[in-house]
């Protein structure tokens, strides 16, 4: 839960609630937008050299429906709130949050004085320094993850009901405390949060909710891979999951643009690469590890993707 102070704060009503509880019915579209079009402008409501802010939900007052150019997070302090996303209805509650690509269409509907949202406006370059933070380590559901933010995805949406999860409702709530502040070094101190809450998520994978059409298909198969990478199949995957093995082939490289076989070999080489960078493991052994009997395979294809062999990879590492 959000510290009382915080919401205090929150709660406080902005120059445009106090217009609306005053009589005003619409949305004034030049607090967001420019003229014409009904997409909303980071430029509007982002600082110029700012790649990240936030904004508290504009209460008491039907949203009407808009896209942006922007990366939005939306995440409940307090109460609900109901997003129209695509025509499908979207309730989020108390401690969960939504994650929306750029080009997204959704509207919001009414809230009352007790629900408290904030809506952090994010351009895609703010997460290029996060990622970084992340480490070398690669996991295809972090890809994929990160794809939906940067705009590969720009039509989705990520919805995650962590309120359970009290790191990543510390972090939430960091990431709000640092947003409001003034601190040194601000905007190292939001990106390696933005990194957190990404662990937790990418840790978290049960608490999706929904992507768009309700498809979680593809999370599922990438968390599938994340632990079976040594010996897993398609057909041992599309039978766990009661798929039919072709359509689901298909499904993937509609997707994320890469084969099942590759996503199981892009999760064996990083793997590969982070035992060469941090154990003293022989080449046979690592080979083994990440599910290579054949060890003279394994050094061509690891050399084909990192243009080094594994052994130069250790000695620059």
């Amino acid at each position: 839960m959000i510290k009382a102070e915080i919401l205090t704060d929150l709660k406080q009503l902005t120059p445009e609630e106090k217009d609306i509880l005053n009589g005003n019915k619409i949305i004034d579209r030049n607090i967001y937008m420019s003229s014409g079009g009904n997409t909303i402008n980071s430029k509007k409501l982002l600082d110029e050299g700012k790649l990240i802010t936030m904004r508290k939900h504009t209460r008491f007052i039907d949203f009407p429906e808009h896209t942006h150019d922007y990366i939005e997070l939306i995440y409940i302090c307090q109460g609900s709130a109901t997003h129209i996303i695509e025509g499908k209805e979207i309730k989020l509650h108390e401690g969960e949050m939504l994650f929306l690509g750029q080009g997204i269409k959704h509207s919001i509907k009414k809230s009352e004085q007790n629900d408290i949202a904030v809506n952090f406006i994010i351009l895609p370059h703010f997460f290029s320094d996060t990622l970084y933070a992340l480490g070398e380590k690669e996991s295809p559901i972090k890809t994929f993850f990160i794809n939906c933010l940067c705009g590969s995805s720009s039509n989705s949406y990520l919805h995650y009901s962590i309120s359970d999860i009290p790191e990543a409702q510390n972090l939430m709530e960091n990431l709000i405390l640092i947003v409001m502040g003034e601190t040194p070094n601000r905007r190292k101190q939001l990106q390696m949060t933005m990194a957190l809450i990404f662990m937790q998520l990418i840790f978290h994978t049960d608490k999706l909710i929904a992507e768009i059409n309700e498809d979680t298909t593809i999370f599922k198969i990438l968390d599938y891979i994340e632990t079976n990478y040594i010996n897993g199949t398609l057909s041992k995957a599309s039978q766990l999951f009661h798929y039919e093995k072709s359509w689901l082939s298909r499904e993937i490289v509609k997707k994320t643009g890469k084969t099942f076989t590759q996503l199981i070999q892009e999760k064996r080489l990083s793997q590969a690469a982070f035992l060469l960078k941090n154990t003293n493991k022989s080449f046979s052994d690592i080979s083994a590890s990440v599910g290579y009997e054949n060890t003279s395979y394994f050094h061509k294809i690891f050399t084909l993707n990192y243009n080094m062999s594994p052994k130069e990879y250790r000695k620059r590492n």
